[in-house]
């Protein structure tokens, strides 16, 4: 399971990318819930975000405006920040480098996270929020880059279409009883799919209760669960690496 996180030389297969969307999609739910409770938004939800924007500006609020323009901002940053490291990693031929974005995340996650734990503050609330923005760009970004696309751990509209795009397929192709390849391709992405709407739909709900029962503690989890997993792959490749040299110096 710990391999999910590695760029391969060859293709990726759907169960790399479950594996992606259990792991990604689930944080991520749990996080944009977690966010709800604390502050009352989604982080992650831009779609909604971005509509909201356009109803601030129309009524001329603008310190909402601001904040709601900021947060957008910030996720594009974090989007921004993971392609560029992973551009930088793939260069310089770094395997693990999306374990290391994984890492870092999860770093951050749980520095804000005790920050929030001993020094919550509601006037300090809208920077938080900004943050985790940035922190759920990244979230995104490394899961879209990872699966070329197949799985984006907080885009629910766009993985939504894609279930619809897939789920057509699969029925025009059960009415013309076409059993081609191409038809095999859908259904796995069709399952694809429903596993990273699933993991996030559970993410959120167990996010909502963990919040209510721990609060800011429970984020913090959340952090250390995304440092271990990072490590963990990060730990898997190396030790791959040098039993593959060993090979090579006995041969």
């Amino acid at each position: 399971m710990l391999s999910m996180l590695i760029r391969r030389k060859g293709r990726r297969t759907h169960t790399d990318d479950r594996n992606l969307a259990l792991v990604l999609a689930t944080t991520a739910g749990i996080l944009n819930a977690m966010a709800l409770g604390a502050f009352g938004i989604f982080p992650s939800h831009m779609s909604g975000n971005t509509s909201q924007l356009s109803s601030e500006v129309s009524n001329t609020d603008l310190s909402d405006v601001l904040f709601l323009a900021a947060m957008i901002g910030a996720f594009v940053i974090g989007s921004v920040t993971s392609r560029l490291l992973a551009i930088s990693g793939l260069k310089n031929n770094i395997r693990t480098i999306y374990s290391i974005i994984l890492l870092l995340e999860g770093i951050l996650l749980v520095l804000v996270s005790l920050f929030e734990t001993y020094y919550y503050s509601y006037g300090n609330s809208h920077e938080i929020i900004i943050f985790l923005g940035f922190l759920m760009g990244v979230h995104n970004s490394t899961s879209t880059q990872l699966s070329s696309g197949r799985v984006r751990s907080t885009h629910i509209t766009g993985t939504l279409t894609d279930i619809g795009i897939a789920l057509a397929s699969v029925m025009a192709s059960l009415l013309r009883r076409d059993p081609s390849k191409q038809v095999k391709v859908q259904r796995s992405q069709l399952i694809t799919h429903l596993v990273t709407l699933s993991s996030f739909l559970i993410g959120g709900i167990a996010g909502l209760l963990l919040f209510k029962q721990f609060g800011f503690n429970s984020m913090v989890a959340v952090g250390i669960f995304l440092v271990l997993v990072a490590i963990g792959s990060i730990t898997l490749t190396i030790m791959i690496s040098r039993r593959r040299l060993m090979r090579l110096h006995f041969l």
